[in-house]
């Protein structure tokens, strides 16, 4: 009689355990599967955020343009437009792109070019706007001039002490009263601040203590708008010139 009791005993245990290595099984599938249902979910957010937080936000400045370019239209065209069936998105971005063509090509010939060098000479008569003025022309020349390049190269250099390295960008070789003082090759780089690359300072730097890499300005700029995260393609070594 023990050894029966003892059998079923045994066979009561198996059937558990066997019930337990069952129910774990299921609980490792149920992880797995919401593991891969997680990690879809936030490879989809991956996906799809970007552009439609690009598109909702170019969509957004579409409108904007065209509120403030239909305010400036004339009132005939105007009443006309509003009478359309339909809006026509972007017509405004359309006009002001024209527009800036038009003004373009009236300040490329004799006249364009005479009323604005009087307009630069009365603008920079004005106390404070004449700096706030002088500022933002420099700028804009500066980006969208076709002559030449805002920054040439990407570089690395150690600051603000040894061991710690820092991104910068050179515009140009230094030049004038601060070459002559330091009497050597020098650098202008301009160090930019994450994540809005437009604010930061310019150092001056001996070109024989910088690194120069292999990324393009342009990868440089998503490196610190990013903070780090988005790292451009690994390319050839760097070489220290």
């Amino acid at each position: 009689m023990s050894r029966k009791r003892k059998k079923k005993s045994a066979e009561l245990k198996a059937r558990a355990l066997a019930i337990q290595n069952a129910k774990t099984r299921e609980q490792h599938v149920f992880m797995k599967l919401g593991a891969k249902i997680r990690a879809y979910f936030f490879t989809g957010i991956l996906v799809t955020a970007p552009v439609s937080i690009t598109f909702y936000m170019a969509y957004k400045i579409i409108l904007w343009i065209d509120a403030g370019v239909g305010r400036l239209l004339p009132p005939q065209l105007k009443t006309y437009y509003n009478d359309l069936p339909f809006t026509i998105p972007g017509l405004g971005v359309v006009v002001l792109i024209v527009s800036m063509i038009v003004i373009g090509m009236f300040a490329a010939g004799f006249v364009g070019r005479f009323f604005i060098r009087l307009g630069d000479w009365i603008v920079k008569k004005m106390p404070v706007i004449s700096t706030v003025y002088s500022l933002l022309k420099q700028v804009f020349e500066t980006f969208l001039s076709n002559k030449n390049q805002a920054f040439s190269q990407v570089v690395l250099l150690e600051y603000p002490r040894k061991g710690i390295w820092i991104l910068g960008f050179v515009s140009t070789e230094t030049g004038g009263e601060v070459k002559k003082i330091m009497n050597k090759e020098m650098l202008n780089v301009f160090i930019p601040t994450t994540p809005n690359p437009t604010s930061g300072f310019l150092i001056f730097v001996p070109k024989e203590d910088v690194v120069f890499l292999q990324m393009t300005v342009e990868e440089g700029l998503k490196f610190v708008i990013s903070g780090g995260i988005v790292a451009p393609q690994e390319g050839e070594k760097s070489k220290k010139h």
